[in-house]
């Protein structure tokens, strides 16, 4: 029994020469094991990525006394480059011997260490004002989220700055600022009283820590994948860039996924997410399984090539984007249905980089019929195997390309663009319709508008009925500020309200409906013209291509 008190004590488990072992620090110790260099940020971290709410939500959370998850680190003396800043703010070098790499809970350990702990300097417009976090003290409703970022001028003295609540002269100054401030003087004891409070409930603040001891680099991420804090594991992309990290390049899997983005984005095509481009590096190694490799085995083989299959993945990348542009008419990223389209679609043009013109339409019809079907839906592995064996297959020569058996969705009834099959309803819309007028009379900069405002470029023309989420109830049409589109459309002249409705795919009966007011009657008009246009685009081009039985009329 004593020797079970011990362990439970020590709550350590060993695994060969791994140890995790947990344990709690305050707050306040934790940022200083961070200030001083003994608690690293390696190189492979992904970088800061968190919303301004996300910060505010921390702290709220901290204050109420909610938990935040744990914070991963693996302490090694094997040499592992890291950040030499954290939040911008400049750490000192690593000491010699053991060191602690932070493995899980950057984002979360850099918003309190870039907010408790810079100095403080004047607020204004800048790059590091969104690190300037504060407390609304003597505010009436106690369950809001009372924390707020001010980065305009100097804040109101009832906003208590994070920057002081860990050092005592700054708060004793910003206590006299709340005694002299004509705002804030009658309620001086009690705001300061109540910043005392949140102060003490900050340096009070306890984290769970866990330490993983010793082991390798591929036993660090293993736990990493198996005690991450959130509830969820790292994502294939991070578990390869930290398994493939190597100390002589300057970047990481991470850096280079990044940078092939920003390259696609600068193209004028948007952004894409990481996950299809790094799995046209994993597909590009051979791998068939890219979305559940064994990915310790798969990084240790592709270590020595992994510049050259990323420079590979790249160019293939920029030759899916150009089809899809071009030849299928794809105008922004965020309109693609499925990002495994992308993955698919650049794995052809790896192996065929010059299709010849009967090819690239048969890859369109393809693209086409996949984006209506449910090929890519819910995520199907061995879906998704086949038809990247079938890819591989059409793009040397070995077979065509089939869709046997698939069927093609009907149009959703709500207006969703996690949807992919909305997303391909939209894509087909702005391709059977072309150019669209503004109230002016004035073609509209669609892929400017699509690119810059995403789906929010779609307005509903009618409100206050049960079918106003509906597809048929949004178009492109940029209004005045506080101006309806229905409204903004009946204040048209007659003449020009009849073409502008006609570009953005208003058919007559709809826009009858919509003088009359019947505003059930115009979205039911238009979801009947459009969805039997799209369903003879889709019995023309998707030759293979059925309708579920029984589900034609969907809509």
């Amino acid at each position: 029994m004593p020797h079970q008190r011990e362990q439970g004590e020590r709550m350590a488990v060993q695994a060969e020469d791994f140890t995790v072992r947990p344990e709690v620090l305050l707050l306040e110790e934790l940022l200083d094991e961070v200030r001083v260099g003994r608690l690293r940020v390696p190189r492979f971290q992904r970088p800061y990525v968190w919303r301004p709410d996300q910060m505010l939500d921390l702290y709220d959370s901290i204050e109420r006394g909610f938990p935040i998850g744990s914070i991963l680190v693996w302490e090694t003396s094997l040499p592992l480059p890291s950040l030499d800043q954290v939040a911008g703010i400049e750490v000192p070098p690593a000491p010699e011997g053991t060191v602690a790499y932070l493995l899980d809970g950057h984002q979360r350990l850099s918003t309190l260490f870039g907010t408790l702990l810079r100095r403080p300097e004047p607020p204004g417009s800048g790059p590091d004002r969104h690190w300037w976090i504060y407390r609304t003290l003597g505010a009436p409703d106690q369950r809001e989220v009372r924390f707020q970022h001010w980065g305009k001028n100097a804040p109101p003295a009832n906003l208590l700055p994070m920057q002081a609540v860990l050092r005592t002269m700054d708060f004793l100054a910003h206590a006299r600022r709340i005694a002299r401030d004509a705002s804030t003087a009658d309620d001086t004891d009690a705001l300061v009283d109540e910043a005392e409070q949140v102060a003490q409930r900050i340096k009070a603040y306890k984290v769970p820590v866990v330490r993983l001891q010793g082991g390798d680099l591929a036993h660090a991420v293993e736990a990493f994948s198996r005690v991450n804090s959130g509830g969820r594991q790292i994502s294939p992309d991070q578990m390869v860039s930290a398994l493939t990290y190597r100390a002589e390049s300057d970047e990481t899997l991470t850096d280079r996924i990044a940078a092939i983005r920003e390259s696609i984005a600068d193209s004028g095509f948007g952004d894409i997410v990481a996950e299809p481009v790094f799995q046209t590096i994993v597909a590009i190694t051979g791998e068939d399984d890219v979305q559940g490799a064994r990915w310790t085995a798969l990084a240790d083989r592709v270590g020595n090539t992994l510049d050259r299959t990323v420079a590979q993945a790249e160019i293939a990348l920029h030759r899916a984007v150009r089809f899809l542009r071009y030849e299928v008419g794809v105008p922004v990223a965020w309109l693609v249905p499925y990002p495994q389209q992308i993955m698919l679609l650049a794995v052809f043009f790896h192996h065929r980089p010059d299709p010849e013109g009967a090819q690239s339409r048969e890859l369109a019809r393809w693209f086409w019929s996949t984006s209506w079907a449910t090929t890519f839906v819910g995520g199907n592995g061995f879906q998704l195997r086949r038809t990247l064996h079938q890819i591989r297959a059409f793009a040397t020569g070995r077979t065509e390309l089939s869709l046997q058996g698939q069927y093609a969705q009907p149009l959703p009834e709500r207006f969703d663009t996690e949807d992919g099959r909305v997303r391909a309803f939209l894509l087909w819309e702005l391709g059977h319709f072309g150019q669209r007028y503004g109230l002016d009379g004035e073609p509209i900069e669609l892929v400017e508008l699509l690119a810059r405002s995403g789906s929010a470029a779609y307005r509903r023309v009618v409100t206050g009925v049960r079918e106003a989420s509906a597809i048929a109830n949004r178009i492109v049409l940029p209004t005045p500020p506080g101006t309806s589109v229905r409204d903004a459309l009946l204040d048209l002249p007659p003449k020009r309200l009849r073409s502008v409705a006609v570009s953005h795919a208003i058919p007559p009966a709809a826009l009858a409906r919509l003088l009359a007011d019947d505003r059930d009657g115009f979205i039911r008009e238009r979801t009947a013209t459009l969805v039997g246009l799209e369903q003879e685009f889709i019995q023309e081009t998707g030759a293979e291509l059925a309708w579920e039985s029984g589900r034609e009329n969907g809509a």
